[in-house]
């Protein structure tokens, strides 16, 4: 089966293709813009955005909703997090975070499916903590400042170890159990 992913992002594309390797689904780039409306729960945005694309016409798709939830700034960014990536950046939050000593936060990401004639929503969340400083070069976005456990940043992880602890890594499990149960994701020995 083909799954379109709807996004700008080559970096989820990249995610996604690594976390259905070695199934029965092939993941495809696929750029087409929709209303994204402005919520503060991410499965809002992903309702919204389903339903956009499907009076599109589009079918056997997914789109994902992400955000950063820092505790020490009340949520924020939160939805808003792909546009203070774009306005502020890594260096931004962390001026924010200056001489802020709770340094939790969490990443949640709610992915939408439409296959066929039916819509499911999962979310899937990592917590962690911000680091005082840009550790690594890979990745995309928070990246560089966020870690799961205060000693690795998710820019100094590869993909697959990136994939193993991620919010979208959490949510595609929950994905995946979701097609398995609906018989439509087969798993390759």
């Amino acid at each position: 089966m083909r799954l379109k992913v709807i996004t700008s992002n080559r970096g989820k594309v990249k995610e996604y293709q690594e976390l259905f390797k070695g199934s029965n689904v092939s993941i495809e780039h696929f750029s087409v813009s929709y209303d994204e409306i402005q919520s503060y729960w991410l499965e809002d945005v992903v309702k919204k955005g389903i339903s956009d694309l499907r009076a599109k016409g589009l079918t056997d798709f997914l789109i994902d909703d992400s955000g950063m939830f820092i505790d020490a700034l009340n949520g924020f960014p939160g939805v808003y997090s792909a546009y203070v990536q774009k306005t502020i950046g890594n260096k931004g939050i962390l001026r924010l975070m200056e001489n802020v000593e709770n340094r939790r936060a969490s990443f949640g990401c709610s992915i939408g499916c439409y296959i066929g004639k039916e819509t499911f929503i999962v979310t899937g969340k990592c917590s962690g903590f911000i680091f005082q400083t840009e550790k690594g070069t890979g990745g995309f976005g928070y990246d560089p400042i966020f870690s799961p456990d205060g000693k690795k940043s998710f820019a100094e992880m590869s993909v697959g170890e990136k994939n193993v602890v991620s919010h979208r890594g959490s949510a595609v499990k929950l994905l995946s159990k979701e097609l398995i149960d609906r018989e439509i994701l087969n798993v390759k020995n």
